[in-house]
């Protein structure tokens, strides 16, 4: 029970994982939200833009019915023909599609963001082998596929809602349909564009809660699926902080060659303060180097008999001073200045040392 409790991904997603995923491309996005606002976006610059089509459109067919004189035309230059309608054509829709496509993108880059995801456009060659290709057929045309059942409800309900909203506003305005029965072709068109406007609104408002539904959907489903286990926590922390064992030793090895650098210093020291046992401070005041004493080593017990070893060895003098010792061991780093306010006791300490070496002893 405890592995398999540990194996459940019951955790939320880290930053780190998130970043992973969307560098691989798998991102929370609503197909259906991105369709309903293009669709949208589409229908309101056609919207804008019907007018002055509509007017060109007129004018060519004005012009046509005006000018040209089937008896006249040439067959032999039939492009020569075709051409000025081409470019009425192009001056009519190329606009109109540039500038669709252009919202297309940006709607499609505010839904997905800013995502380039390499390992989705390399070419894998098992996807391509026959194997892979049959089980993913099986897959796509499997009705009992969990996610097939779900895109396919989904596109149902899709299909339901919006049909009968644009039912719905065609039968609200029936009796202007009824009424442009012996109207003139002017206003019965007037009528019609007008119910098709009121039903693609209503129609577009209804993909779009849809859209917003399915985007809530998605992520909702996007998030449990980068879930992790507590296992997977444990080790990206590992991965981004270091396993605590190898850091321990570390630790243990910096400490180590930071004895050893301190051990080294004591030979170079002026004199030893010691409590007398327990604890143990080197010090060396240097002019150049310093504008003051400074505590080139210092530790307790153990490390303290060490220091008073080399001391001896290299004969160092040592000094007993407890009040002394104690409160540069508590107060002054390694390779720090004494503080002022010991000056006069360090200075009675070394003026003692300097006086015993000129004497001799």
């Amino acid at each position: 029970m405890g592995n398999e409790s540990a194996a459940e991904k019951t955790e939320s997603a880290t930053t780190r994982r998130r970043d992973k995923e969307r560098e691989r491309g798998n991102i929370s996005q609503s197909k259906d939200l991105s369709s309903a606002l293009v669709v949208t976006a589409s229908i309101a610059l056609l919207i804008a833009m019907g007018p002055s089509m509509m007017e060109k459109i007129s004018n060519l067919l004005r012009f046509t019915f005006t000018n040209i004189n089937p008896k006249t035309i040439c067959t032999d230059n039939v492009m020569g023909i075709l051409m000025p309608y081409v470019n009425s054509c192009a001056s009519i829709l190329v606009p109109f599609l540039l500038t669709s496509a252009l919202l297309a993108l940006i709607i499609v880059r505010m839904n997905v963001g800013n995502v380039f995801a390499v390992e989705k456009v390399k070419i894998d060659l098992q996807n391509i082998s026959p194997s892979k290709m049959l089980k993913n057929a099986k897959k796509l045309f499997n009705p009992f596929e969990p996610r097939t059942i779900v895109e396919f409800t989904k596109s149902l309900v899709k299909l339901a809602v919006v049909g009968a909203c644009g039912v719905a506003t065609a039968n609200g305005r029936k009796d202007e349909l009824f009424a442009i029965l012996g109207a003139d072709p002017a206003t019965s068109l007037q009528v019609i564009v007008s119910i098709m406007i009121k039903m693609l609104i209503n129609m577009c408002l209804a993909m779009l809660v849809l859209g917003f539904v399915d985007k809530k959907y998605q992520d909702w489903e996007y998030e449990k699926s980068i879930k992790m286990t507590k296992q997977e926590i444990k080790d990206e922390y590992k991965d981004i902080e270091g396993d605590p064992k190898v850091k321990s030793r570390i630790k243990a090895i910096q400490i180590q060659m930071s004895k050893q650098r301190m051990m080294s210093n004591v030979p170079k020291s002026d004199v030893i303060v010691t409590n007398p046992t327990h604890y143990a401070v080197a010090i060396k005041y240097d002019k150049e180097a310093a504008s003051a004493p400074i505590v080139v080593a210092k530790g307790i017990d153990y490390v303290a008999f060490k220091i008073r070893e080399i001391a001896k060895a290299n004969n160092i003098p040592i000094v007993e001073n407890r009040p002394v010792a104690r409160s540069l061991y508590n107060t002054v780093p390694i390779d720090g200045i004494i503080p002022s306010d010991m000056y006069v006791a360090v200075a009675e300490i070394l003026a003692y040392v300097y006086n015993n070496k000129k004497k001799g002893i």
